[in-house]
């Protein structure tokens, strides 16, 4: 078991994120983050806080509810129903596997009139088993499927562990 990122180095990571996010989206109408449970919805409103502390952009966030050890199966749920018209759609996730969770995560949004859908990820570990490939990325981390990564943003400090 090894620390890949402490706090430090997780807060720069959603810092850089956060501005990457305003540079591509500066003219946009607005930008809703869409954080998918557990540490994805966390991840999304430590970056909404972040984009909203350095730009002037209309930022709004919903949670998707989904069982992550069954996404097929899984029923989708949004916390709430936001007008996504010509805004951009941030989708949210702590760790990139295979992509199967954001393929899946995608499905409310797919009839939606969106300007653009992009994904934010803290962690990834390019598995790509799916056609998934993050538009925003803190860390890029070759593993193998026997690895475990697991994101902390429960305590006073975060981190990012390998197993």
């Amino acid at each position: 078991m090894s620390e890949v990122l402490n706090h430090q180095q997780i807060k720069k990571k959603i810092t850089r994120m956060a501005f990457e996010i305003y540079e591509r989206n500066h003219s946009a109408v607005g930008v809703v983050f869409a954080g998918i449970s557990g540490m994805g919805v966390t991840l999304a409103d430590l970056l909404a806080k972040e984009l909203a502390s350095i730009s002037p952009l209309k930022i709004e966030k919903i949670d998707i509810k989904l069982d992550k050890s069954d996404v097929a199966l899984s029923e989708i749920e949004l916390s709430k129903e936001i007008d996504l018209t010509g805004k951009t759609l941030i989708l949210v996730d702590d760790v990139l596997n295979t992509g199967k969770t954001l393929a899946y995560a995608m499905k409310p949004f797919l009839d939606k009139e969106l300007k653009k859908m992009e994904i934010a990820v803290l962690v990834n570990r390019s598995h790509g088993l799916f056609p998934i490939r993050p538009d925003y990325t803190g860390y890029e981390l070759a593993t193998t499927f026997n690895d475990h990564i697991r994101v902390d943003f429960s305590g006073p400090k975060y981190s990012v562990i390998l197993h």
